[in-house]
């Protein structure tokens, strides 16, 4: 059939109740063991079942008696009375500590200034002497305290006025640098221009296969040089040369 959901009522069969009560109680007791196997926990289980009888289990060596016992020193209930005496001198203890509960209550009522019309001018005083003191002992820890405000706050205010300045000279030596980087870049890109200009003036010579002696010919024909075979005359004739070439006319 499978699981099902079990509706958490009282089972009003009798034999199917002691059966579910058998078989929930090993289980109970099995998963105690594991838990305290597991997590190294003392645990003590009292069950009765509705016949009365008593089952129970402990982690503990030492027994039931010992879990019990811790259980009354972690809660406080080891101290039962057991006899009138006893029960004689708790109900004196707490008559005792509500009176001076009751005595801590007005002086506290005094401090603060109420029900002050059964205190004699005696005890006025004392009361305002300690009211003084305690005033006075406020006063300085408040002025203990501001001082140490004041201190922390100075020292906070050199701390970031130092920070300030270590940020201020690395955003110096930063603007310094990126401008030597500026202008180192500068330099290289003029070198770089020059030598590229340079590069391209070589490139344009040596495209041409001449030099500045040899001309380009430009594909024309070889012209041999053009001799002058006349000579310039001088305005006065020349006697010597005259003579010379006289005709002779023997």
């Amino acid at each position: 059939m499978g699981r099902r959901r079990v509706s958490i009522s009282r089972i009003e069969n009798r034999t199917t109740r002691h059966v579910t009560f058998a078989k929930r109680r090993v289980g109970l007791f099995k998963k105690t063991h594991e838990l305290s196997v597991l997590c190294d926990a003392q645990i003590g289980i009292v069950v009765f079942s509705s016949s009365g009888k008593l089952y129970e289990y402990c982690s503990d060596t030492s027994g039931m008696e010992h879990i019990i016992r811790r259980y009354k020193i972690a809660t406080g209930t080891d101290q039962i009375p057991e006899s009138n005496d006893q029960l004689g001198q708790m109900h004196g203890e707490l008559k005792r500590m509500q009176r001076e509960t009751l005595s801590l209550e007005l002086n506290l009522q005094r401090y603060t200034g109420e029900d002050l019309n059964s205190v004699q001018f005696g005890d006025l005083h004392e009361l305002e002497e300690k009211l003084e003191n305690s005033v006075n002992k406020v006063r300085e820890r408040m002025f203990e305290l501001l001082q140490q405000q004041i201190d922390n706050l100075r020292r906070k205010g050199k701390m970031l006025h130092d920070e300030n300045e270590h940020m201020c000279h690395l955003i110096q030596l930063r603007e310094n640098q990126v401008a030597l980087e500026h202008q180192a870049a500068l330099d290289q890109h003029q070198q770089m221009a020059m030598v590229a200009k340079t590069e391209d003036r070589r490139r344009v010579l040596e495209s041409f296969p001449f030099s500045v002696e040899e001309q380009p010919s430009c594909g024309l024909p070889q012209v041999p040089p053009i001799f002058n075979p006349y000579r310039l005359q001088p305005t006065q004739p020349n006697l010597q040369d005259f003579s010379l070439h006289l005709p002779d006319y023997v």
